[in-house]
């Protein structure tokens, strides 16, 4: 098998889109929040806790999608938490975000210690089945891709042309803008920045736990220890590939995605003769080339990791 074959195949591009929902829900996540001009470096901490509570909830009795709002009400309680320290009290949204990914970390790990200490095995649970229209199933090459994905990566996917339309045809998508370009602006328009900040920030925490919860609903079915594995981190790295905008956050999801399917499929193409740490580094590399040609043409929100206090001028 060589290369060319791997990108035709079907499985590859199936793999790749699975691969990239938790990115797309993440990076949706991380880019509403640094529109609004905060910075969440909690996203990698909301996003195991939305994976574990997720799992346990549904693994307590409620149906799957209880068990998404479940998870994206505790990253939005998440959320709060960090908009509350970092809009009106002003205090580092480095070091507090940092704070929250250590804090949602610790706190998954300990509860699902407590609630399961003698366990070796992670429980299992039914996770989502995949689905897909019939008219897209009978679609030539579209319709195996398509027949292994599950109803929260068609969920990631039209997130993105609805955030789109939000974010630039509707006036709550202006206002969100505006507090991230310009705050004295906003106020000077009788909005309240304090509100559109925080409320932003518990919106994109509830997608970045949906995105954790995915791992464990969708992708998989039980929770593992360091299961999110850095993805949190290569969201935000995926949010100035982007330059902020949702249809490149999408772009920028997948060309990960498909980094990553490919290296494992390379793997068994070479075989032993190059050590697999090289191939685990391929899709960080690729991402780090891609993101230092996008960065530099990165137009970035002005009023970025800057406090705003009311009344200021």
């Amino acid at each position: 098998m060589d290369v060319l074959e791997i990108l035709l195949q079907a499985s590859f591009w199936a793999a790749t889109l699975r691969i990239a929902t938790p990115l797309i829900f993440g990076t949706l996540g991380e880019l509403i929040c640094e529109r609004a001009g905060v910075l969440n470096l909690g996203i990698e901490g909301i996003m195991t806790i939305g994976a574990m509570s997720g799992w346990l909830f549904v693994f307590l009795g409620v149906d799957l999608w209880t068990g998404i709002l479940l998870a994206a009400a505790i990253g939005a309680g998440f959320g709060l938490l960090h908009g509350l320290l970092t809009v009106p009290l002003g205090l580092s949204q480095h070091v507090t975000g940092i704070g929250i990914t250590l804090l949602a970390s610790s706190l998954a790990y300990f509860t699902y210690r407590v609630l399961l200490p003698d366990v070796a095995t992670p429980p299992r649970i039914e996770p989502f089945q995949p689905m897909a229209p019939d008219w897209l199933l009978a679609v030539p090459f579209l319709g195996p891709v398509a027949a292994q994905q599950t109803a929260l990566t068609w969920l990631a996917l039209g997130l993105v042309p609805l955030l789109s339309w939000v974010l630039y045809r509707t006036p709550l998508g202006l206002a969100l803008r505006t507090c991230g370009e310009n705050p004295v602006a906003a106020e000077a328009q009788g909005l309240d920045v304090y509100v559109i900040r925080i409320g932003a920030v518990m919106a994109g925490s509830a997608l970045m736990a949906v995105g954790g919860a995915f791992l464990t609903l969708s992708a998989f079915n039980a929770f593992f220890f360091e299961m999110v594995s850095g993805r949190g981190w290569i969201c935000i790295a995926l949010v100035v590939f982007a330059s902020w905008i949702p249809w490149k956050a999408l772009l920028g999801a997948l060309l990960f995605g498909a980094f990553d399917a490919f290296q494992v499929r390379l793997q068994q193409v070479v075989g032993g003769a190059v050590p697999y740490q090289l191939f685990l580094m391929l899709p960080y590399v690729m991402s780090i080339l891609a993101l230092l040609v996008m960065a530099r043409r990165a137009a970035y929100p002005q009023a970025l990791m800057r406090p705003y206090v009311k009344g200021q001028r």
